[in-house]
């Protein structure tokens, strides 16, 4: 009889979190205030994305990741939306393209000007409306580079083509509101997770239900598709209230492989997994924490490593994609945090710890990149394909040489006396408002009667006054005159 080891050697079992330095954070960052349960950010390696408090309407600020440190006051926000934007989504293909939904009912796409915004931004790419109410989740599709998925609280999913602007395909067999949604690999199949306490894996293009499960002692509140390995994984509340994670089989949600208990807190559960690795991240809604897991197609499935803790409460977090880490330094996965009580946004790097200055192929295999494997049109033919994959051995520079095309409509208007009242007009920033008012101060004005001359300088002005003067006096002689 062999004798076996009780602990399993694994290579990210020495994984540990570190918080960047304080000129590398992000502060003064306005973070909202809004209760729902959602992440709030969005990181692509060229921006980071943020949802703002705002008075009338919603609002995200966008920065670039390369300018950390105190958020200038006036930054220059995204303030499109009427009501409070409850979601952010980077395009994985188009890193200057950003869809973002909101309590009006309307998705948007905006497209961000390189280098970052330079003034207030008003109008969208495109305006998306089909939604009844409120649009609380979206997320892209993962091969295709022209699907977008948007999950209202009218207990729908619509299905976007970008190509053409409009609404292709309506999911509607949920019967309370969608709490999120994973895609697998390829994009071919929909995992949601349900107010109504049940579990479905869909085919998207045809809107049928392949799996169900109802949630009975295990209440989901997140699900998140493993790789290829076909499996779930949820995040929920046990019928005892402790927070929970279950393993699935995607073929088969009549009973979950595994459930294991995590701790009597709370918060929501937030589960973020990578495909590279095998690794699953688990931060709670209000928690300091972030516990990280290795996944195993034996048992016991899921192993524990280790935890990251912090004493600031987290409202919600960023993650950075592949393409964007720190490859010199091992760097396997980066958060970023929004601390709500500080307007802070912390990047925490989870670094596998090597001796060796070369390259780590073990933990570093081919990955996805940003070229979409399928067009819009060739996706919603009912093709299949895994995304393409690139090396992050030599870093990631190479441009991306794709365009996004929005596709022309005509513009609405609602004229009222002469004036267009849906015409979005750039807000003045501070900063414009103040150099306008310096150039008047410099420049004398003339005021005649009901209309207003601008003067190049005092001088003029003051010959032109004399000028008007002795016309006045001209008329006012000629009057008497009879003239």
């Amino acid at each position: 009889m062999s004798w076996r080891p009780t602990y399993r050697s694994s290579k990210f079992r020495n994984v540990y979190g570190k918080v960047a330095n304080r000129e590398h954070c992000f502060d003064g960052v306005p973070i909202t205030k809004n209760v729902h349960d959602n992440h709030f950010c969005a990181v692509n390696s060229k921006f980071l994305a943020v949802v703002t408090e705002s008075a009338g309407g919603g609002s995200f600020i966008v920065i670039p990741v390369s300018q950390s440190g105190r958020l200038d006051s006036h930054h220059p926000k995204v303030c499109g939306h009427q009501g409070n934007v409850l979601d952010i989504k980077w395009n994985p293909f188009f890193e200057n393209i950003i869809a973002s939904c909101s309590e009006d009912t309307s998705v948007r796409v905006w497209e961000i000007p390189e280098g970052g915004l330079r003034r207030n931004m008003t109008e969208a790419v495109l305006e998306l409306y089909g939604h009844s109410r409120r649009v609380g989740l979206i997320e892209w599709h993962p091969t295709s580079s022209g699907i977008l998925f948007s999950a209202g609280y009218d207990y729908k999913i619509l299905i976007w083509n970008l190509e053409i602007g409009e609404p292709v395909k309506m999911i509607d067999c949920h019967t309370d509101v969608i709490l999120s949604m994973s895609f697998n690999t390829d994009g071919s199949l929909l995992a949601t997770s349900c107010k109504d306490k049940k579990l479905r894996v869909i085919e998207p293009r045809s809107g049928r239900v392949l799996q169900q499960a109802s949630c009975k002692n295990h209440r989901v509140n997140r699900v998140v598709f493993l790789g290829n390995m076909k499996r779930l994984l949820t995040t929920g509340v046990s019928r005892w209230n402790t927070r929970q994670i279950a393993l699935w089989d995607q073929e088969d949600l009549s009973m979950p492989i595994v459930e294991e208990d995590i701790d009597g807190l709370s918060g929501l559960l937030f589960p973020f997994y990578d495909a590279d690795t095998h690794m699953l991240y688990l931060a709670g809604k209000g928690d300091g924490n972030i516990r990280y897991f290795e996944i195993t197609t034996e048992k016991p499935y899921i192993q524990y490593l280790m935890e990251f803790r912090s004493p600031a409460p987290q409202k919600g977090l960023g993650v950075m994609p592949k393409h964007g880490l720190d490859v010199a330094a091992c760097e396997v996965f980066r958060f970023y945090k929004l601390v709500t009580l500080k307007g802070l946004i912390e990047p925490i790097s989870m670094i596998v710890p090597r001796r060796s200055d070369t390259y780590q192929e073990d933990i570093y295999p081919m990955t996805a990149g940003t070229e979409p494997a399928l067009s819009a049109s060739e996706w919603l033919s009912g093709i299949d394909r895994d995304p393409v994959l690139m090396s992050l051995k030599d870093g990631y520079h190479r441009p991306n040489q794709l365009v996004f095309k929005a596709p022309v409509k005509e513009k609405k208007s609602v004229v009222v006396n002469g004036i267009d009242l849906l015409e979005n007009v750039p807000p003045r920033t501070e900063n414009e408002v103040r150099e306008e008012n310096k150039a008047v101060n410099k420049t004398g004005t003339l005021l005649c009667s009901s209309s207003v001359v601008n003067v190049p300088n005092k001088n003029i002005g003051t010959q032109l006054h004399g000028l008007l003067r002795s016309l006045n006096t001209t008329n006012n002689n000629a009057v008497n005159n009879g003239q």
